[in-house]
């Protein structure tokens, strides 16, 4: 094979950069049909009429993939390759390691168009952005019950399937959730990832940092509708709104009486 002089292989280089901008794809597998920009690549192809010939060994799992097989063999490995620097912290994948080194920087690229709020991962924009639509697309064909994100439809559906795929190496618990693996797994290692900017402190999971961030803001997103009066957490409501709930309730109620025979209603009367 020739060799290319220094002018032309420049002149290649350039135009396999230009294709980046360009999106042009000059190379097409005769296999399956699709093109790439390099005619080396080979890691789009899977099998062109659509079978899963990788098969977990553990659980019998199939994909289209070797790289999504071996990403899943991670559950039932715990292996974590991708590491933390900031705080230590593992995981199995490189893009849950990017989204989770958006905590440390702050870092939230993507934006609501339609009001403007942003997010440090794509699934909770589009989670977001169903507030605005009001769509629920994922229904179960068990017991009807319609979700807007097709991975809280996934975990629902483990209620019926009893599926546990999440194992802890610890002590072998199991669990339907990876959330809940992780928050589990903590128990056992004290680990306290989420740190508030603000004053240092540390909690093991992320919804308990976001309460407590609440104490520096002073925001107070939860109203009590009967009297206006707000609260920085859900819980504090909920204990407000008792107090309502015994200003309604009939004065007879807390009173003790009985119904007689005839129908009639006594208080009764301390004994002598």
């Amino acid at each position: 094979m020739a060799s290319l002089g220094g002018d032309e292989l420049e002149m290649k280089n350039m135009g396999d950069h230009d294709e980046i901008h360009t999106g042009e794809k000059r190379y097409k597998n005769l296999e399956c049909g699709k093109s790439s920009r390099s005619s080396h690549s080979t890691s789009h192809q899977r099998n062109p009429i659509g079978k899963k010939p990788y098969q977990c060994l553990e659980c019998g799992k199939s994909f289209g993939w070797r790289a999504h097989l071996t990403v899943h063999e991670r559950i039932h490995t715990g292996e974590k390759p991708y590491k933390c620097v900031q705080c230590g912290k593992s995981f199995s994948q490189r893009a849950n390691l990017t989204t989770h080194q958006r905590l440390h920087t702050g870092e939230k690229p993507y934006h609501c168009l339609e009001c403007g709020k942003s997010f440090n991962e794509k699934a909770k924009l589009t989670s977001h952005q169903i507030i605005h639509t009001g769509e629920n697309p994922y229904h179960c064909l068990e017991c009807g019950k319609s979700f807007s994100r097709s991975d809280s439809f996934t975990f629902h559906q483990r209620i019926h399937t009893g599926e546990k795929p999440y194992q802890c190496l610890e002590c072998g618990r199991r669990f339907s959730q990876k959330g809940s693996l992780n928050s589990h797994e903590r128990t056992h290692s004290w680990e306290s990832p989420h740190k508030c900017l603000e004053c240092g402190r540390s909690f093991s999971q992320d919804s308990h940092l976001i309460s407590h961030q609440i104490i520096h803001t002073m925001e107070r997103p939860y109203k009590c509708l009967e009297c206006g009066e707000s609260f920085s957490q859900e819980s504090f409501l909920t204990s407000h709104q008792r107090t309502h709930s015994r200003e309604n309730q009939n004065p007879l109620e807390s009173l003790n009486c009985c119904i007689g025979l005839d129908g009639e209603s006594r208080l009764l009367q301390p004994q002598q």
